[in-house]
């Protein structure tokens, strides 16, 4: 009589074949039965950007120091990142480049604001760390030359696509291009940069789908949901050589509903570990792609998206010649159908809902602010959509009134103030 025999290994390929027949039938059964099904906007997504005051900030300063301790090494080593990351900021951003000016201990710790710890490595009298360092503006300004404010761009939508394996991601999941931008401190930059968090209904609004629209009615709508007046579109395409090794990085800058191409470039990681510095070098080299094209005049709002009404001029004024001259109505005496109003008055024009962003460094900006958009005549009511000390506040004004006139009157007031679609953006 044949005896069947199975291995071990027959055994185990078995018993999950048979698991797996299970679980099939209970997943066509819940199926049947109408499973919970999670809707599109759940889960866990969404990096909320980091608040940008405008501070000098310089990351990836290498250091590798001894002392009598771990303390006094690590005391030495953010001394050193200070003194090298203050040559690093004078060279991007001093006037005459070059050498930086010799600054003792005790004035360039005055100038940081903060260390930020990249990584380190911590022994008994030795400290090696990678730092970054960000100084104060209003300390380290005057030392670089730089007084008075820098022109910047209208409110621009940011939309960081990614394509990698084959799949491309915008807010959908957590992706490392989109925390590279919302840990990139737009303060000094001179893009006004509008950064969704990613979270609700962000990952339905904003998809690599969208790159592709040419609709201006839905895109003025996805504009006014987060007060912007254009777009712009960093893509960052990946590839690796294999799991663990090289990662190559091609990135292009776009811009527009019609993606327009302004600049492109190569960079390469050469493990995982070193990806979030290669994207953040990116970051950092798209900024300066968008900024020279906006000192070029290519990031000028699209007119397109503009959706306010044309009014000809010299239409309106043949209309009024063909009515003839206006009637006066006696004082007590109801005017006839179809007469005109008494005294040839205007109807008030019917009150609308502006968004107004301002920059806020404190709270003194934002209350400045409020009081001038309320100062205007016309003003009826002015309310924050959202408050970012350090960065741009949002307000929600209603103004009976023509948009042009509103900025008008804010820059009489000595605000410099940047139109755009139902939205204006003001500055000191």
């Amino acid at each position: 009589m044949a005896v069947l025999r199975l291995s071990r290994s027959t055994r185990f390929s078995r018993s999950w074949l048979a698991f797996g027949a299970g679980a099939a039938a209970l997943a066509v059964a819940g199926v049947l039965a109408g499973p919970a099904i999670m809707a599109q906007i759940e889960g866990d997504r969404g990096i909320a950007p980091i608040a940008s005051t405008g501070d000098f900030e310089v990351s990836g300063i290498e250091v590798n120091v001894s002392g009598t301790s771990a303390a006094d090494a690590r005391a030495k080593g953010w001394q050193e990142a200070e003194k090298l990351a203050w040559q690093k900021l004078w060279k991007t951003n001093g006037l005459g480049g070059g050498t930086a000016p010799a600054l003792d201990a005790g004035t360039l710790d005055a100038m940081v604001a903060a260390v930020v710890v990249e990584q380190e490595q911590i022994g008994p009298h030795r400290y090696i760390a990678r730092l970054g360092v960000t100084f104060d503006r209003a300390r380290t300004g005057g030392y670089l030359g730089m007084h008075g404010q820098v022109a910047r761009s209208a409110p621009l939508l940011i939309i960081p696509v990614l394509y990698e394996g084959g799949v491309a991601s915008v807010y959908e999941t957590r992706t490392p291009w989109q925390r590279a931008w919302a840990e990139f401190h737009t303060g000094e930059s001179a893009i006004d940069y509008v950064r969704p968090n990613g979270g609700g209904a962000d990952s339905l609004l904003l998809t690599e789908g969208q790159l592709s629209r040419r609709s201006r009615n839905w895109w003025r709508l996805v504009l006014d949901e987060f007060g912007a007046a254009d777009v712009i579109m960093p893509i960052a395409r990946l590839t690796r050589e294999f799991p663990g090794g090289p990662i190559h990085g091609t990135f292009t800058a776009r811009h527009g509903p019609d993606n327009r191409f302004i600049g492109q470039f190569e960079l390469t990681a050469p493990s995982d570990e070193q990806l979030p510095l290669m994207l953040a070098d990116a970051v950092h080299r798209l900024d300066a792609l968008y900024t020279g094209a906006l000192q070029q005049g290519q990031l000028a709002p699209d007119p397109s998206l503009n959706m306010a009404p044309q009014f000809d001029a010299k239409l309106i004024n043949q209309i009024l010649d063909s009515l003839g001259p206006v009637q006066q109505t006696a004082p007590g005496v109801a005017a006839q159908p179809g007469a005109p109003a008494a005294g040839g008055a205007a109807t008030a024009a019917p009150a609308a809902t502006v968004t107004v962003q301002v920059a806020t460094a404190d709270a003194a900006a934002l209350d400045a602010g409020m009081a001038a958009v309320r100062g205007v005549a016309g003003v009826q009511g002015v309310a924050t959509s959202s408050v970012a000390m350090g960065g741009t506040s949002v307000l929600r004004v209603t103004y009976s009134g023509d948009l042009d006139a509103l900025a008008a009157a804010l820059r009489a007031q000595g605000w410099k103030v940047t139109t755009g679609a139902n939205a204006l953006s003001i500055r000191k």
